[in-house]
Parts: C-alpha cells; structure tokens; sequence
C-alpha cells in the first residue's frame, strides 16, 4: 500500500554554495542549484529511492509547478497536490563548508475552497493500515489546528500517521495523538516546558508524549543522533563521521527511514539504524533523496545503538 506524505508549505530550495559567507559585505556564490523541496516532498524522495511506492500531496502554486511536476515524473511519485494561484516560494540555503544559512519565506496562502479540495483528497486516500507522513510547516493564514484535523480524517479511515512540524500546530496535533512524532530536541524541550541536557531529560519529555496517546517518539539531536522512545524501550542511536555538506533534509531523510521501518515491521533498532542513516547520508550532499544505496546500507551499518537503562 503506498505511503502518502503531505506538505503543506512546499517550496524550491535555491541552494547557494558561498564559502566564507558573511552578513554585512558583499559575498560571491561559487555554485547555485534548485531543487523541489519542502518536507514532505523531501521524505517521498527519500522514501522513492528506497523502493517504497508513494504519494504525494499538499499545496503547490500553480504558476511554477514544472520542476516539482519533473521531479515527480522522475522519481516514480505520484502527484495528488491541489493546485492553488500563484507561485510556490523559494528558501534560499546559503552553505559555507559544513553552516547552512536559512532564509524562508511565508508560502502561498490557500484559499478555503483548496482546503476543503485537500481533505477531501486525504479522506478519500485514508485506508486501513495506510501510513500518512504530515510534514512541515503550516501556510499563513491556514488555522493552527489544520494538522489535527487531518489526523482526525485519516484516523476515521483506518490510517496512521507520522507527524514532524513544530510550534502551535505541533502542540495543537497532539490531542488528535498520532501514532508517531518526530520533533527535535529543542521542538521537544518548547512543547513540554521542560530542560532536556541529559539523555534521560530527553527520553522522559518523550514518554510524557506516549502518555498522552503517541506509541512512539523519535527525538533527533543532530550530530549526537537521535532517541526513540516507544511502551517499555527507549534507544540512542549515534550516527557515524561523516563529511558534512548541507544540514538541509536531513530530518526528513530521518523521517523516511522512519517510515520503511515501520511499513516492513522492523525491530526497534533496525528502525532507529535505518533513520539515523537517512539523516548521515543526507548531511553529505546537496539535495533530496538516496540515490546511493550502497552507500546508504554502509552508514546503517555504522550507526551504533544503545539501550537506554530505566531512570
């Protein structure tokens, strides 16, 4: 059954390479690259190249949808966006050695006919055991609680759902307790309220979550890797050394290993090995996807995994 993965604020990723950026003076770019982005858009490509057909919808202008129309065709993922006037935004990512700058823009806002059109597209894809991945953030002028009501909708058609977005409408998610989330650490710490500079600060915040509905928790910590938190285990999951090109997408590439391992029903850690390789292959290059699978099984091995003993 194809995974469907939602992105409700995508946007073209201009890539900027300017080795010794800085604000303030006149900085020169030594290579430029777009590619179509947005979360969830960045988790089907990771979830294309892994072999696992997939579906993706959301919110695209319509004014410039060609490349993400090329970039779908190429990589084998079905395209069920709603259309919406206008143009789809650019965040520039300005990269100097292993620093990724961010400058993001607000993105369309849909009129609420495109809302309704987008649930109604989501309603009729949610089926029993079908596995959903709501990415991203949320457009202006769209309510906060949008991500809830989807989870609602696919919950109502027997589907599930993985969650990784941030601030309100990420609090706002967790009544409708999808069975996934993926926040990192400091997404963690502002939902919860609480300080997390241990291990077990970070894996409690987590278990506060599967109180309140979620079966189970993935917490990512950049370079120091990541916790997975679900009933009874909890795991540290440390990435190996790798050259760091671009930051950009590697949670989301987390997040689609995420995905494989619970659609092949993976023990705990293999899932955790297959995430937190997701996330060392994508910090090596520029753009989405694993297009190098064996370099990809090679990181997997690498990643090393702890069991966490109870607090």
């Amino acid at each position: 059954m194809p995974v469907v993965t939602v992105t409700l604020n995508p946007a073209i990723d201009q890539t900027l390479s300017v080795p010794g950026f800085a604000a303030g003076r006149v900085n020169r770019v030594a290579a430029s690259r777009c590619d179509a982005g947005g979360k969830g858009v960045n988790v089907a490509s990771s979830l294309a190249d892994l072999g696992v057909e997939t579906i993706a919808t959301g919110f695209l202008g319509a004014a410039n949808a060609g490349l993400f129309e090329t970039f779908f065709s190429r990589k084998g993922i079905a395209d069920r966006f709603v259309r919406i006037a206008g143009s789809t935004r650019v965040g520039i990512k300005i990269v100097d050695g292993d620093q990724t700058t961010d400058v993001n823009f607000p993105g369309l806002t849909p009129a609420g006919e495109d809302v309704d059109e987008l649930f109604e597209r989501i309603a009729a894809l949610a089926a029993p055991g079908r596995w959903f991945v709501l990415a991203g953030s949320v457009p202006a002028g769209v309510p906060d609680d949008i991500y809830a009501r989807l989870i609602d909708s696919i919950h109502g058609g027997g589907g599930r759902v993985v969650l990784d977005t941030s601030g309100r409408p990420l609090r706002e998610a967790l009544a409708a307790s999808p069975e996934v989330m993926k926040p990192n650490v400091e997404e963690l710490g502002e939902m919860t309220g609480r300080a997390l500079d241990t291990h077990g600060a970070v894996r409690a915040a987590g278990e506060s979550l599967l109180e309140r509905g979620v079966r189970r928790v993935v917490v990512s910590m950049g370079g120091d890797g990541a916790l997975f938190v679900e009933g009874g285990q909890a795991l540290l999951a440390r990435p190996p050394k790798v050259a760091v090109r671009s930051t950009v997408g590697a949670g989301d590439a987390m997040v689609g290993g995420i995905v494989y391992g619970l659609i092949h029903d993976l023990p705990l850690a293999d899932l955790a090995r297959r995430a937190t390789a997701g996330g060392a292959y994508a910090v090596t290059r520029v753009g989405s996807g694993i297009e190098d699978l064996g370099e990809y099984e090679r990181l997997a091995a690498e990643v090393e995994i702890e069991t966490l003993n109870e607090r």
